[in-house]
């Protein structure tokens, strides 16, 4: 056997994961999602940092989780002996197949392995000694959202100093599938990485792989740019295929020459939305957002006013005068939209033609949810319905009232004036 302390970390793991090996030596971060194409080495890696830490701090104990109870032994098992073996470790761990279980034999720390069918499950996890330092979601895509995690991780994270949870995944083509919305919001305790084959040594992926993707790559670009690059294709179906997940603090806010704001009126299961955005060349910044079901005139007037919005124009839709009227007698300064025939095609038009819609996350939860998953309706037959639908997207609304001015201050043609009521 090969000791392990003779071996070179860095020579085992793909270049593109050597600053990430650095930030946990570090414990720089808690939460680590690292997302990929196929032969990015994400899970290589994850192994190996697993197997490491644990023989190198007494008190770790490790746990790798599948969605899907079944899928664990030709998975996550294999992939940590394979970690044992790379490491030249075999003889100081014994498998435990049917449990299924691996033990590092000097100090008897434990790596299990558990379903999360019910991640209730979990409460009844313990280690006789040290505790869960180390926890491995392997295809988290398949979880139902980070809530599942969450639990999980509520359940398992007690008793230790630091944690590294771990988060393998190839990114859904769709944006708006949660796994990509979440790992875009930004947390001070979580790194996010993005890896694919093409910083793997060549002789590690072998040239069947490589002419595998060269085939994929010719043949469907769009599918070899989500399945080998990772990257975030859509399904054909997204409407807004220009939306872009990132914050947008407070200086940038400061410097948006002209802010435009719109409202839109739900009443019974829809929300009441007001929404504040920027027009900047070709993109469009959204980053004020209230949205509240049920909510009373006086809730509304309090939620919009704490954004400062004093006396600027607030464009509300204009099929409510009434509920407009209540607005301004409490002191907002609301300009009913023209709307008119055609308008929802045209505002919508006007947003997929930008070059990025730009959305905070955090501070504009459900613009970014609607955006991102506002899709076209199937036809049943391959293709989609003409038209868009008019369901959840109520924010989408909001942003086309507030931009009505912004449009119709532009050079327009005849079909402008017409979408517009000018």
């Amino acid at each position: 056997m090969t000791e392990p302390n003779r071996i070179n970390f860095l020579d085992l793991i793909a270049p593109s994961f050597h600053s990430v090996h650095r930030d946990i030596g570090e414990s720089a971060h808690t939460h680590y999602a690292l997302c990929g194409g196929r032969g990015s080495c994400k899970s290589s890696f994850v192994s190996l940092e697993i197997i490491r830490g644990i023989m190198a701090d007494k008190n770790a104990n490790g746990c790798a989780i599948r969605k899907i109870g079944k899928n664990l032994r030709e998975s996550v098992f294999e992939q940590l002996i394979w970690a044992i073996e790379k490491l030249g470790a075999a003889d100081l761990w014994d498998s435990r197949v049917s449990i299924p279980e691996l033990v590092y034999r000097p100090t008897g720390q434990r790596i299990i392995f558990r379903g999360a069918d019910d991640p209730r499950k979990f409460k009844s996890v313990t280690m006789s000694s040290g505790y869960m330092k180390f926890i491995w979601y392997e295809e988290a895509d398949e979880f139902a959202g980070i809530e599942e995690t969450d639990m999980i991780n509520q359940s398992l994270m007690r008793g230790g100093g630091s944690f590294f949870v771990f988060y393998t995944y190839n990114p859904p083509r769709s944006a708006a599938s949660w796994i990509n919305t979440e790992f875009a919001k930004p947390r001070k305790d979580r790194l996010v990485h993005r890896s694919d084959y093409r910083d793997v040594p060549r002789e590690w992926l072998g040239e069947a792989f490589l002419a595998e993707a060269e085939y994929l790559k010719s043949s469907d670009p769009r599918r070899y740019a989500n399945e080998y690059l990772g990257e975030i294709t859509g399904t054909g179906a997204e409407v807004f295929t220009n939306v872009k997940l990132q914050p947008i603090n407070a200086g940038q806010v400061q410097k948006f020459d002209r802010i435009y704001r719109g409202i839109d009126w739900g009443f019974g299961a829809d929300p009441f939305v007001y929404i504040a955005v920027a027009s900047e060349g070709r993109k469009l910044y959204i980053f004020e957002e209230f949205w509240k079901h049920g909510a009373r005139f006086d809730e509304v007037v309090a939620g919009i006013n704490k954004f400062g919005v004093k006396q600027s124009v607030i464009t509300a839709d204009s099929a409510e005068p009434r509920s407009n009227d209540e607005l301004r007698s409490r002191g907002l300064n609301i300009r009913p939209a023209k709307k008119g025939q055609g308008s929802v095609e045209y505002g919508i038009r006007r947003l997929c033609d930008l070059d990025a819609i730009v959305i905070d996350p955090l501070r504009c939860p459900n613009a970014a949810r609607e955006f991102t998953g506002y899709k076209l309706v199937s036809d049943g037959n391959g293709g989609f319905r003409s038209g868009y639908p008019d369901r959840d997207n109520h924010t989408i609304d909001a942003v086309r009232y507030a931009l009505e001015e912004h449009y119709a201050r532009k050079t327009v043609g005849h079909l402008d004036r017409k979408y517009l009521g000018i």
